[in-house]
């Protein structure tokens, strides 16, 4: 594994109310994080929570270029950022174990914590269709340039 040292840009926060942030995603133009029973929108450029959207938030938060996906204790929901309505859900691997989700190659990545593992699986029926083992704990998954 090629590594390098990391550069921080900016950091955010703390936010009002908020005492733990569950998951992260960007979206273009908003950051969104989840704090357990919501999802905000923050614009990176001043660092202000633009809006919220009350959703179940437990875990990882990910973003396809259309709609918002949030774990949601045994679920994962699809939501619509605009009008914050949750269009669909389907089933989490973990049964409420999952701790990350990101979006690449046209399918979600579920981490598991405990398990150890990363599950991709299909957006409309939660099917798995791969497992990546890990000899550590996954706390958080993400995937940059392939």
């Amino acid at each position: 594994m090629r590594r390098s040292k990391a550069t921080i840009a900016r950091e955010y926060g703390p936010f009002p109310g908020v005492e733990k942030v569950h998951g992260v995603t960007y979206d273009g133009r908003h950051v969104w994080f989840a704090t357990g029973d919501r999802l905000h929108a923050l614009d990176p450029a001043s660092g202000k929570t633009l809006r919220s959207i009350d959703v179940a938030a437990h875990a990882g938060t990910a973003f396809d270029g259309r709609h918002l996906f949030q774990l949601a204790e045994d679920r994962i929901q699809k939501i619509d950022p605009k009008t914050g309505r949750v269009l669909a859900t389907i089933p989490a691997p973990g049964g409420g174990g999952d701790s990350g989700l990101t979006w690449a190659e046209g399918t979600l990545w579920v981490g598991q914590y405990r398990g150890r593992k990363i599950h991709q699986i299909d957006p409309e029926t939660g099917a798995i269709l791969r497992t990546i083992a890990s000899n550590c704990f996954v706390t958080a998954d993400t995937r940059v340039d392939g």
